[in-house]
């Protein structure tokens, strides 16, 4: 399969249509992240199946668009940065540290893209299975970005970077971090490792599924279903062995 022809089939797997003339702006990028996090889910099943996984470019393309299959941020992340490449965008890849929820500060083991478009600088994330943005976040500290109901906005620090906040009821809250030394795919092969083997990580106990709409998100947490509008819980269903599949299928798109 061409280069351009991979293309169009993960066009295909978001629900777009490949235009090789459109300009490689914020409005492109923007279209391609919230068809990518409405269409494909954030998934571990390979993790708790003790699949090992493959972080090549070629494999995961082989996993979310040929399988119509998801994963987390080191596969989904690392196949965006692929994808932008190949369409002409400058793309860098971070590493990060996931702050929301911490007491103390984490490892770094999240994958995170830059990218310099037409019209400016942005930070792409497609790898985010809890509340996270739909559309890509400029780069420029201090400016609040509202979308689908949510703000964010970036603020720099010392010692973590580039810190993306988000709003929420108490005010402000740190979502993520990263510092700008530039990682390489090799790079990301080890706290993958880390995420689907260690006995501390939270990748390798239970179903973390999730996939977004445009007004909320659908998730399912062990064998617990439920759809958010917004940050509002709506629904909630406590699912058999048996049912699981079917709502993996129905809801997400996956059939194992």
């Amino acid at each position: 399969m061409t280069e351009k022809e991979k293309i169009v089939k993960y066009f295909e797997r978001i629900g777009l249509t490949y235009d090789e003339n459109r300009r490689l702006d914020g409005d492109f990028l923007r279209e391609i992240q919230l068809a990518h996090v409405t269409s494909v889910p954030y998934e571990n099943i390979d993790i708790l199946r003790d699949i090992p996984l493959d972080l090549s470019a070629d494999a995961v393309f082989d996993k979310v668009v040929l399988r119509h299959r998801g994963g987390y941020c080191f596969e989904l992340n690392g196949l965006l940065a692929w994808l932008l490449k190949a369409l002409g965008f400058g793309v860098t890849e971070y590493m990060g540290r996931f702050l929301r929820n911490e007491t103390e500060i984490p490892m770094r083991r999240h994958r995170i893209l830059k990218v310099v478009a037409a019209d400016g600088i942005y930070m792409c994330d497609v790898g985010v299975g809890s509340k996270s943005p739909r559309y890509p976040i400029e780069m420029k500290p201090g400016l609040v970005q509202k979308q689908f109901g949510e703000e964010y906005r970036f603020e720099c620090r010392e010692f973590f970077g580039w810190v993306l906040t988000e709003k929420n009821k108490d005010g402000w809250g740190d979502m993520f971090s990263f510092t700008e030394e530039v990682q390489l795919p090799k790079d990301f092969v080890m706290p993958s490792f880390y995420c689907e083997k260690h006995p501390d990580s939270i990748f390798n106990k239970d179903y973390m599924i999730a996939i977004k709409t445009l007004t909320g998100r659908k998730t399912l947490d062990k064998n617990v279903f439920k759809i958010f509008e917004g940050t509002e819980l709506v629904h909630i269903q406590e699912l058999s062995e048996d049912e699981i599949p079917v709502y993996l299928k129905e809801h997400f798109g996956i059939e194992l």
